[in-house]
């Protein structure tokens, strides 16, 4: 999404398990680790660099020696404040993983479109509880009525009853910085189409009522 291209998405789509857990944040930030032989040196760099700009510097602030945790595998910071609380941004990044093949986890900060916790880390001096906001009822109440949430909420009850997810995964033809990915289940198939310079994302369906395709934007 930083760098708008999907070309290590989809060498990773193309040879991850297809019986998996996909998640994009933890209780423990987000992972870093796990990009290694899948990004080169400099990606990772690259990406890191750019969460620093994006992030409003969280990760060198919070993963040092202070906030109790030198931390080379997980950066502090929620995925929404990564993506610089950009609606359209974070639901890019749901739609990709709802699409990729696996079961998606959805960490409740993450769910409620969660920003960084300054105050919590400054009383904990702990740099991973910048991403482990102990919310309220009446926050709850509030999040859950956010647009972002909204749609959040709308794409992962698609993801959770539509057929065709039970059937073949493919990836599409497109441009770099274009991404699209296919289940299907005759007769029902969704296509998800992601653009990684607008962060759009639609999906295009069949929908068995109609008996016509339709399409969602996320």
């Amino acid at each position: 999404l930083y760098h708008h291209s999907s070309e290590r998405l989809r060498h990773w789509l193309t040879i991850c398990p297809r019986r998996q857990i996909t998640t994009l944040d933890t209780h423990d930030g987000l992972g870093v680790v796990d990009a290694q032989d899948l990004l080169s040196s400099e990606q990772i760099a690259q990406t890191l660099n750019g969460l620093d700009e994006k992030g409003a510097n969280t990760r060198k602030i919070y993963s040092g020696s202070e906030y109790r945790n030198l931390d080379i595998y997980q950066v502090n910071c929620t995925y929404y404040a990564a993506l610089e609380h950009n609606d359209d941004s974070y639901l890019a990044a749901r739609t990709i993983q709802f699409f990729a093949p696996g079961i998606p986890q959805v960490y409740y900060v993450g769910l409620l479109a969660g920003k960084n916790d300054f105050d919590l880390v400054e009383r904990t001096k702990n740099g991973r509880d910048i991403n482990r906001h102990n919310y309220t009822l009446d926050e709850i109440d509030e999040h859950i009525r956010k647009p972002v949430v909204q749609r959040l909420l709308s794409l992962m009850a698609f993801r959770s009853i539509y057929p065709a997810f039970k059937g073949e995964f493919t990836i599409g033809n497109a441009p770099d910085d274009e991404l699209k990915l296919t289940w299907s289940l005759p007769p029902y198939r969704a296509t998800a189409h992601v653009d990684l310079i607008t962060y759009r994302s639609s999906i295009h369906y069949y929908d068995g009522r109609s008996r016509k395709m339709k399409n969602f934007v996320v």
